[in-house]
């Protein structure tokens, strides 16, 4: 029997790992945080039995405790950032799936790891702000990192076909978004409802903004730098609208190799539970016939610009690749709060990665006093 724990349990990925679990009877859920849906926190307690859950909206703590009381909950309960870190770290969990968004995600999970916890990462803002740090911290512990992304975890699958020594290219698939084709003249007139309709995917508000810009495939790309020790002149990025090819490696043999699959995120989820073995399919099967043509475009770099700042910030250094994302993180919330336009999401970026500096050490400790830096700079600009 696995042990696992979920931070973000009420989230896509969160919920598709409960999917993923009601099929997998040997692996047993410990531990499980949400942010304030004491609705999916109730009927996880009542199904899986789990013991150990945390509410991180401070907001509805009273509520919580309220509910908990009411439904006889026996298990410990924990509150605020502090439930995230206990949750990460429990000591009967093996594996931690982290799949809450955003910068909240970091500090759990190197907590996780420094207990010696194995990371199941759905969370790719904690690589793209602070890669080398974790991706160190691994090492020292021995802890395997587990990509959950679709496009990481086919690269991973691929990966196992060769040597890392033998890697020339990772290609790293995009559907493309809900705007792809559209000139800066359509993404003017953007409305946050017209960027929430993902063609292929069902995901969180944030992540689909991010695919819409393609700054998700920007983080996806320091991500895969990270995750795949590679450099970022061999990381390539493909448009390949029908998302059935979830990503690629190329060897230096010219040999490619592809991990195919329906878009469900469950499948990635299922591997990295279970890795290095594979149980039934709890994603529905690929049929190549229906599937059709499969087409591939670069991605258009003038218009998106989003794409070229995550490469230019993540050649640069420093703390860079953390602006980049706290920048991100708070237009985006802007945006879906109606404060700023569309194609002000990727002006503010730009306006952020001027003002800092590169230079500065990528500590954890300055990538958070970054992360509120930006943010408030971030806030400022948007005023202005």
């Amino acid at each position: 029997m696995k042990n696992i724990s979920i931070i973000g349990a009420s989230g896509s990925i969160g919920t598709q790992t409960l999917d993923v679990l009601r099929s997998e009877k040997d692996i047993n859920l410990v531990g499980a945080s949400v942010h304030g849906n004491l609705k999916v926190l109730r009927s996880i307690i009542e199904e899986f039995g789990v013991m150990n859950v945390a509410v991180t909206d401070p907001g509805v703590r009273e509520e919580a405790e309220l509910m908990l009381s009411s439904i006889g909950f026996k298990g410990a309960s924990y509150f605020g950032a502090e439930g995230l870190e206990a949750i990460a770290t429990l000591d009967e969990a093996q594996t931690v799936v982290t799949s809450i968004v955003g910068m909240a995600g970091l500090k759990p999970t190197i907590k996780a790891i420094e207990k010696g916890k194995h990371i199941a990462l759905a969370n790719k803002e904690t690589m793209v702000a602070a890669g080398g740090i974790v991706t160190q911290l691994a090492k020292a512990k021995g802890v395997m990192i587990l990509p959950v992304d679709s496009e990481h975890s086919a690269i991973f699958q691929s990966l196992q076909a060769g040597k890392h020594s033998e890697i020339r290219k990772i290609l790293l698939t995009a559907s493309g978004g809900p705007f792809r084709g559209k000139d800066r003249e359509f993404l003017s007139k953007v409305t946050k409802e017209m960027a929430l309709k993902h063609p292929n995917w069902a995901m969180g508000a944030k992540i689909t903004i991010d695919s819409s810009t393609l700054m998700n495939k920007g983080l996806e790309v320091i991500e895969a730098k990270w995750l795949f020790d590679v450099d970022y002149d061999d990381i390539e990025v493909y448009v390949h609208p029908e998302s059935i090819i979830h990503s690629m490696v190329e060897f230096r043999d010219n040999s490619i190799i592809a991990q195919l699959g329906t878009p469900d995120m469950t499948l990635p989820i299922q591997y990295a539970l279970n890795y290095p073995d594979r149980h039934e399919a709890v994603a529905g099967r690929l049929d190549l016939f229906k599937a059709g043509r499969l087409t591939f475009e670069k991605p258009d770099r003038e218009t998106f610009e989003a794409l070229d700042m995550a490469y230019e910030a993540g050649r640069a250094g420093g703390i860079m690749t953390a602006v980049l994302n706290s920048a991100n993180e708070e237009a985006v919330d802007l945006f879906l709060r109606d404060r700023i336009r569309y194609l002000d999401i990727t002006r503010i970026i730009g306006e952020c990665l001027r003002r800092f500096d590169q230079r500065v050490e990528p500590t954890l400790g300055n990538i958070l006093e970054a992360d509120k830096e930006v943010r408030d700079y971030a806030r400022s600009v948007a005023k202005g």
